[in-house]
């Protein structure tokens, strides 16, 4: 059995953070985002229907490609929020408000996010045995070996780092695999939706050269934007086995196996509030716009009760991240 390195004080923290009125939700704040994100769609439906107009510049694919990476890194972070109810109470309210984002804009499934991410990873983060995220390239980041895939180990680099301009295809097939097995067809029609919607209008009205930069740039560069964001939030970080992880408590198990990044405003926007994994794993219906106030008062908390905190600059991170994956 591990031995407990925190002491199980954390309905200390939680009335702190609760009496400073940062476990409110935000139903409106949230609203203003999702409306600032559909407009920003309709944005691009204007200038795609007029891309006459820009079709000279050389440029004009890819900036037009970046502004829609931006449009759906917006859309990840505001299922993600969703999902965890940081916006409405009710849960189904959340999944209904989650679709426009997830199905139509990303065509990624609700229902799987839900499923891998809040109910498998954040119960049982950094645990092995039940934490499929951790298991990533044949357990390299666990405390033993998962695999025997030689080729990996020879080519993990090529692998690990090469993977990250591919997140945003794995995670449509991953969530495709996921509603065909469970039979969800109603949400596999909306996530259908997204081709006609979002790509319909771009190889309808742009020329097909044009087009496909704009759909390759978006996916590379999406891709990278996700998965340089969502490894710094655990991989690296300590690794608990099943059997060690049910002596500890809630606090002790979310702040050794979590990984929070310094910096502010500009950090916490890249980022979508996953800078402050360590608060958002303490409190995942936290709204993000509050994080970085819970992340000082978690901050000052451990810092009294002489509480290990696992900070460090995105940088520092990659580093801890491949220094890990050299040992494999």
């Amino acid at each position: 059995m591990a031995n407990s390195k925190y002491p199980d004080i954390f309905d200390e923290l939680k009335s702190t953070v609760r009496a400073a009125g940062l476990l409110e939700r935000t139903p409106l704040r949230g609203s203003v985002e999702m409306a600032a994100t559909i407009f920003s769609m309709i944005i691009v439906y204007a200038v795609v229907y007029n891309w006459n107009i820009v079709e000279a510049l050389w440029w004009a694919p890819f900036a037009l490609a970046f502004f829609m990476v931006i449009i759906f890194t917006r859309a990840v972070f505001i299922s993600h929020d969703l999902l965890h109810t940081q916006y409405f109470k009710s849960k189904s309210l959340a999944f209904k408000s989650s679709y426009p984002f997830s199905a139509f804009i990303l065509s990624n499934s609700s229902s799987w996010w839900d499923w891998k991410h809040n109910i498998n990873h954040h119960t049982f983060c950094n645990i092995p045995q039940k934490d499929e995220d951790i298991r990533a390239m044949d357990g390299a980041f666990t405390n033993k070996d998962m695999g025997d895939k030689a080729w990996l180990r020879s080519t993990k680099y090529v692998v690990f780092w090469g993977a990250m301009f591919f997140m945003y295809p794995a995670f449509i097939a991953q969530s495709y695999s996921f509603v065909l097995s469970r039979k969800k067809y109603g949400e596999l029609a909306l996530m259908l939706l997204h081709w006609p919607i979002v790509w319909g209008p771009v190889f309808y009205f742009l020329p097909i050269a044009d087009a496909l930069r704009v759909f390759i740039t978006l996916n590379i560069v999406l891709s990278a934007w996700l998965a340089f964001g969502f490894i710094t939030n655990h991989l690296g970080c300590e690794v608990i086995e099943e059997e060690d992880a049910e002596g500890l408590s809630w606090m002790e198990l979310q702040m050794r196996t979590s990984r929070s990044l310094k910096g502010g405003f500009l950090v916490h926007w890249f980022y979508g509030g996953l800078n402050t994994q360590i608060e958002h794993h303490l409190f995942p219906k936290a709204p993000r716009f509050h994080l970085l106030k819970v992340q000082k008062m978690t901050k000052d908390f451990a810092k009294k009760h002489n509480i290990e905190y696992f900070e460090t600059t995105p940088l520092r991170a990659y580093i801890q991240i491949n220094d890990v994956l050299k040992k494999y």
